[in-house]
């Protein structure tokens, strides 16, 4: 079966997401903060009159935190009902891909990333991490600040 994903870039690394789960592309903008919220959610925006909670995909897979700025695309998905944002460094392209095509992570991956990826798929010369967003957004804490 055919998918189509939105390929973006985080720190370098080239990951993927359904094409299905994603509302919009939005250009950045400031967010609010919130206390008592996992280090991840870099605040909530207003996004037509709903509060969008805002991750930073690249400290929720265990890197640097993203210093936001304009150039920073917000990719708004929908999950189970629920709207996210997700803090990107840069959106790249629309591929498609067969499913039979994604390869599980090698048990030398990096643990943390590997977690939240439903798997590899090879584009061009490029390798791509498919996120799950079924594990990427599986949070209680993320749940309240909804």
């Amino acid at each position: 079966m055919r998918r189509e994903l939105i390929t973006f870039k985080i720190s370098g690394q080239l990951f993927g997401i359904d094409i299905m789960a994603i509302r919009e592309i939005r250009a950045w903008s400031p967010v609010t903060l919130l206390p008592k919220v996992p280090d991840y959610v870099a605040g909530v925006v207003n996004l037509r009159g709903a509060v969008l909670p805002v991750l930073d995909l690249s400290v929720r897979l265990g890197w640097d935190a993203t210093e936001a700025t304009p150039r920073n695309p917000i990719i708004v998905v929908e999950h189970r009902g629920q709207s996210r944002g997700l803090i990107v460094h840069g959106v790249n392209d629309i591929v498609s891909i067969e499913s039979e095509a994604l390869q599980q992570p090698s048990s030398a991956a990096d643990d943390v990333v590997a977690g939240f990826l439903e798997g590899l798929v090879p584009i061009g010369d490029d390798m791509v991490m498919v996120l799950d967003l079924e594990t990427l957004l599986l949070d209680e804490a993320l749940m309240e600040a909804a």
